[in-house]
């Protein structure tokens, strides 16, 4: 039995309230963004470490 997408948000929102909805979704929305500036900052720690040489 499939749950609809709709129904389960709606079923989340008034279980856990919209506040904590709403830090999931961002966290889970913006989890790659947050890898990738990860990855950018050490790059470039590497590469400023590399020219002090």
């Amino acid at each position: 039995m499939m749950v609809d997408p709709v129904e389960f948000f709606i079923s989340t929102v008034a279980n856990f309230g919209f506040p904590l909805v709403l830090a999931v979704y961002l966290l889970l929305r913006f989890e790659k963004k947050i890898e990738s500036l990860t990855d950018a900052i050490y790059e470039l720690k590497r590469v400023s470490d590399k020219n002090k040489e």
